[in-house]
């Protein structure tokens, strides 16, 4: 008695399957003389783990987007407005690559006159910020 009031609580709180519960009759006989139900012990397959991760991307990479020298608006918004400096990657959040291609193209934009080199050029000064510089993606110890 006891354990049909545990199985039919487990049915309606979703735990298990009605066929779970099913009579022997429908139980196949398996070849080691023991008899299991026919689906209902089978693991079920996932074709993704639920518990994994986003994989962390860089605004660049989600997107797409290669710098190049000749996108001024694009290099401007990793340079610092005051110094002209590059930002870094635990700032921009960027990934290796991306950084130093970022980098290699203000360089470019730099020796081709695109860009300023002391100084964000005043044009982009109000531009939308990819990143905020004074909040770092991945703060350092210090």
């Amino acid at each position: 008695m006891l354990s049909s009031i545990r199985s039919r609580f487990y049915v309606a709180r979703g735990y298990i399957n009605k066929d779970a519960l099913a009579p022997a009759a429908t139980r196949v006989p398996c070849p080691r003389n023991y008899t299991t139900n026919i689906d209902n012990n089978a693991p079920i397959e996932l074709k993704e783990n639920p518990f994994a991760k986003e994989k962390v991307q860089c605004v660049l990479c989600k997107h797409g987007i290669n710098p190049d020298y000749k996108n001024v608006q694009l290099l401007s918004q990793f340079q610092s407005p005051y110094t002209g400096r590059v930002y870094g990657r635990h700032i921009t959040g960027l990934c290796k690559n991306r950084h130093e291609q970022v980098e290699r193209e203000i360089i470019k934009a730099q020796n081709a006159g695109f860009m300023p080199t002391y100084h964000k050029a005043v044009e982009f000064l109000n531009d939308p910020k990819l990143f905020d510089p004074e909040k770092a993606i991945r703060p350092h110890k210090y």
